[in-house]
């Protein structure tokens, strides 16, 4: 029988144990968690982590899109930025947020702001620390892009400051230190008229809401666009929009996005694996995962 959740205020923060995820994923799927905690700050997250086992599984987690805890749950400690490090700060050109900031929240102030060149962010589901470790785009815009400076901290709970030059960036990906993971960041841009970027801004999200299953439980998009292609037109194409497998259905509105009707990461993860095999039987391509999947099924 699994254990109750529990919960309590820690002095550092938050900590729940055995918290079922499927109330912090966008997939709405999820066993349990063995702890989470919800940091207080940056200090206290960063005095929490000097506190854990050097073995401990560790999961960050922001608004819970791109991301897929199986059913059986995750093992170790789950890490919640969103409501913890929501620290946002504009001022002479220059915006510094803290990773567990809404994307679309950056955008909106940016915006009141006058500044611009992260727009874009307005239309992707996620927290700023999410956008950081995947280099999150859209519309043609990039999360790295006017990048000036990051802040990390390490499994000892040691805080740095770096600068772009110690990543490398790519299409979705960013390597960087070892064992670094994503606190803040500050990025520099330039003055642009609001009543453009508004309108900018709106254009987008017509857009996304044209041709995305926005309100839906899904997690964005679901597999990496291969090089010179589209994974939505390939999946499109191989004649899988509302393929099923149990609860879980492919868009018909957007082939790269899977909705879950009401049933477990077990059958997201199986239409997963489904729409890779039949997108490599009739196109020669190996979709790769955009969504990280963690944790433990179900016997």
């Amino acid at each position: 029988m699994t254990a109750a959740p529990r919960r309590q205020r820690a002095q550092l923060g938050e900590l729940r144990e055995h918290e079922p995820m499927a109330g912090y994923t966008t997939w709405r799927v999820g066993g349990p968690a063995r702890r989470l905690y919800r940091p207080a700050g940056a200090a206290e997250l960063a005095d929490f982590l000097a506190g854990l086992p050097a073995r401990e599984p560790l999961l960050w987690c922001g608004l819970g899109s791109n991301l897929l805890v199986r059913d059986g749950g995750f093992p170790g400690t789950v890490l919640l930025t969103q409501g913890g490090l929501d620290g946002l700060a504009v001022a002479d050109g220059r915006v510094r947020a803290e990773a567990g900031v809404a994307c679309g929240r950056l955008a909106r102030e940016t915006v009141r702001a006058g500044l611009g060149g992260l727009a874009f962010l307005a239309g992707i589901p996620g927290t700023v620390g999410g956008a950081l470790a995947l280099n999150a785009g859209a519309w043609g815009g990039t999360t790295w892009e006017r990048l000036v400076a990051v802040e990390t901290v390490d499994r000892t709970g040691r805080i740095r400051h770096r600068t772009p030059a110690d990543f490398e960036v790519g299409y979705r990906w960013v390597h960087g230190p070892f064992g670094e993971s994503f606190l803040a960041a500050t990025w520099a841009l330039e003055p642009a008229p609001v009543a453009e970027l508004r309108e900018g801004v709106r254009t987008l999200l017509r857009r996304r809401n044209a041709a995305q299953p926005v309100g839906q439980a899904t997690c964005g998009s679901v597999f990496r666009n291969p090089p010179g292609d589209a994974a939505g037109r390939l999946i499109d194409s191989a004649g899988l929009k509302g393929a099923q497998c149990g609860c879980a259905r492919v868009s018909i509105r957007h082939a790269n996005f899977i909705l879950n009707e009401g049933g477990s990461a077990a059958d997201i993860e199986a239409l997963m694996r489904h729409v890779q095999r039949r997108v490599a039987a009739v196109h020669g391509v190996h979709l790769e995962p955009e969504v990280h999947i963690v944790g433990e099924a179900l016997p």
